[in-house]
């Protein structure tokens, strides 16, 4: 379902075209007149991605790092066995099913870039099923000179070989699109194509689809994000296409998807007006103008079932008319043909309403259920949920209790899904389940990747400075000793409604946990764990909290003497590099070494680089007063002591970054270089918001980054 192109902006776990939309002359001019310049500030020439002085600095960074990373033999071993495991053969083949093929999208060795593949479903379920190959990037990105990273398609659900596949340029989210055949096995010929940009698609039919993109003439929003949808035929040249709706700059983007109700496809369009804050409309074909669907700005579409449109709740909700209150966190429907008919909400029904310390996790929807996962005290759970006679019904599904699930495919046209399981120590297991019939069976494993006999996991709570529970997992071994004196890496996110949840890693597991490490992971406010009030008690200025939540772990691992700050370390990315960044400024007395990978810096700026505009939702704006100030006294680049104490700091970041803007993390390492404070700097000069465009790279960068944590943690006999 469409819908998905929405989750690409609403996860910044966020990772459109890299669009600066002013000089950097003119963007310091407006600075000038919006805040008080400090005395030292990081020179915005680090801004211009690719910029010669910039490059020169980064380049001159990334070689005394490279230097001194990999010579030492720790590196050496921990690439090779990232690549051993990122490579191998024996790892699941994730599948999407789709008509009656299953499509992967393979990479290893040889398939760096990856190859678009499919097969039977009664194929898929063999230990080395025949696979009818599609489409192969690495000779693609050859043939036409470029460095393709495949982003994924949006197929035409009457006729699945009909695709619109996007190619990025070195992994960023920008993209380029264009009309694919697998039937024939090639781009059609004159078919739609839509230059790169981050856009968002919809099919109506094989002959006409709606789209969002750069169309130029300051089509953008401030975030980067188109805000035009318009309808383009068969044939016809962009310039050609019919606008059908169109939001405002200010907008973070507005993006067609559609919705299967009975035989046919709803056409919609989602403006997304702040990153929480959503209004949808429905495109009726003919019509003067599209029809809002008036629920909560709030609130989730997940689909139709049974002609039930299914809604998930991010706010109370007492629908007009009602005398009842939906509480934040349910799921609730209602009937759609009424509103088809006359756009009023009736009959609203209660699917699910969380407990205390449970959220919904997912929904998906198959021909004749609703699959749900919850997340229960950090552990998922599946139900299979009906519509019988007018109300809501579920079963829990009867799969092994052990550590996460989640649904990794589910299509409105049949009931089978597959469902992933994992934990800390148990490897990967795929599921083949058939929903109306609760058949289950195993169909994929991968072997262990590390020697898991001698971990335990462990889950605690530690006491934040408001009194609230933290949950935090600890992996160690059994018999490690209680002194202080455990190499420690404390993991975390911290922001978005993201959850971290129990996970299999075989190069956490093979680089850190195997040499002695120990691994904590912190479910911190700001994420999804316990549902939207476990993420909201950390919006804006109020985020002070987060940073708490994650102090108070690392204080609680220390007084159980697991570990202590000499060998204690922390590690995020993202939205995470900032918590790393505030750990660092606020904090340097807990750590030794922290990684902060592709992160935000720069809390008065962050709202003018790339997509940054569309997060003051999340963080709160600059342009603010109230917000500003305190956006002035977290943001690490403003907060570093010139005489400051700190732990050694890896940066992590990548040029193609059209995401979270690589400028964050050169100007926190130059202001760090002014002061004479100690910092390693890693730019992937490709690699996108993820800081590797393929898996070699991902080997290389985990490499550096356990190398560097291996170095400051644990002794060089290690």
């Amino acid at each position: 379902m469409a819908l998905k192109t929405l989750a690409t902006i609403t996860s910044i776990c966020l990772l459109s075209a890299c669009n600066p939309s002013k000089t950097t002359k003119q963007s310091q001019a407006e600075d000038k007149a919006v805040m008080t310049t400090r005395s030292t500030e990081a020179p915005l020439w680090l801004e211009e991605v690719e910029g010669e002085q910039a490059l020169t600095k980064v380049n001159a960074w990334n070689k005394r790092t490279l230097d001194k990373l990999t010579t030492d033999p720790r590196f050496t071993q921990y690439q090779q066995a990232a690549l051993d495991i990122v490579n191998a053969t024996d790892k699941i083949a994730y599948g999407s099913y789709r008509g009656d093929k299953v499509y992967n999208f393979w990479q290893d060795e040889t398939q760096v870039r990856g190859l678009l593949r499919r097969t039977t479903l009664s194929e898929y379920a063999k230990t080395q099923p025949a696979w009818e190959n599609l489409l192969d990037i690495d000779e693609l990105a050859k043939t036409e000179g470029k460095n393709w990273v495949y982003k994924g398609s949006e197929c035409l659900q009457s006729n699945y070989d009909r695709c619109m596949l996007s190619l990025s340029n070195g992994g960023k989210d920008a993209i380029e699109m264009r009309e694919w055949d697998h039937q024939t096995k090639s781009f059609v010929k004159d078919g739609f194509t839509i230059p790169e940009s981050r856009t968002g698609i919809s099919w109506n039919n094989q002959n006409s689809i709606n789209v969002a993109t750069n169309w130029g003439d300051n089509s953008l929003t401030d975030s980067g994000y188109p805000y035009i949808v318009k309808s383009l035929q068969r044939g016809q040249a962009l310039s050609e296409a019919l606008t059908l709706y169109s939001g405002v700059k200010s907008d973070v983007g507005v993006f067609p998807f559609s919705l299967k109700y009975q035989d046919k496809q709803l056409s919609m369009l989602v403006r997304a007006i702040t990153f929480y804050e959503s209004e949808y409309f429905w495109l009726p074909e003919n019509a003067a103008a599209p029809i809002r669907l008036a629920i909560p700005n709030t609130a989730n579409v997940n689909g139709i079932f049974k002609g039930q449109l299914v809604l998930s709740l991010k706010q109370d909700w007492q629908p007009e008319g009602s005398d009842i209150t939906y509480k934040s966190g349910s799921l609730v429907s209602f009937d759609m043909q009424k509103w088809l008919e006359n756009q009023k909400i009736t009959g609203l029904q209660l699917v699910y309403q969380p407990a205390e310390r449970a959220t919904l996790d997912g929904v998906s929807i198959t021909a004749n259920k609703v699959v749900i996962s919850l997340l229960e005290n950090v552990v998922n759970n599946i139900y299979v949920y009906d519509f019988v006679d007018g109300h809501w019904q579920h079963n829990k599904l009867a799969l092994p209790d052990n550590g996460t699930m989640s649904v990794s495919s589910a299509n409105q046209d049949s009931d089978i899904v597959f469902i992933n399981q994992e934990s800390f120590v148990s490897p990967d297991t795929l599921y083949q389940v058939d929903v109306s019939s609760a058949d289950i069976s195993a169909i994929k494993s991968i072997p262990a990747r590390f020697d898991a006999s001698n971990l335990v996991v462990e889950q605690f709570f530690a006491s934040s400075s408001d009194g609230e529970k933290i949950p935090y997992f600890v992996i160690h071994k059994q018999d490690i000793q209680y002194d202080g004196s455990n190499p420690t890496l404390q993991y975390a996110y911290g922001g978005f409604e993201v959850s971290m949840k129990p996970s299999y890693s075989g190069i956490l597991g093979k680089n850190w946990l195997e040499q002695g490490g120990v691994y904590v992971l912190a479910n911190i406010r700001g994420g999804g764990e316990y549902g939207p009030a476990w993420h909201q008690a950390g919006l804006k200025t109020k985020r002070q909290i987060i940073f708490d939540d994650m102090i108070a772990v690392a204080e609680d691992i220390i007084a159980k003497k697991i570990t202590s700050p000499q060998h204690l370390g922390t590690m995020g990315g993202s939205n995470g590099g900032l918590l790393m960044g505030v750990m660092y400024t606020q904090r340097p007395d807990l750590w030794n070494a922290v990684v902060c990978q592709v992160p935000l810096l720069d809390m008065l700026r962050f709202h003018k680089l790339l997509a940054g505009a569309s997060w003051v939702g999340e963080y709160g704006s600059p342009d603010i007063a109230e917000e500003r100030a305190f956006l002035e006294k977290i943001s690490p680049l403003h907060n570093i002591d010139p005489n400051g104490n700190y732990p050694s700091i890896l940066f992590v970041t990548s040029t193609k970054d059209d995401r979270v803007h690589p400028g964050h993390a050169r100007k926190m390492a130059y202001m760090l270089d002014q002061y004479g404070h100690d910092f390693e700097y890693y730019e992937n000069i490709d690699g996108g918001h993820s800081a590797s465009a393929n898996l070699k790279e991902t080997a290389k960068r985990t490499a550096l980054e356990y190398t560097f944590l291996s170095q400051k943690l644990m002794s060089k006999t290690n």
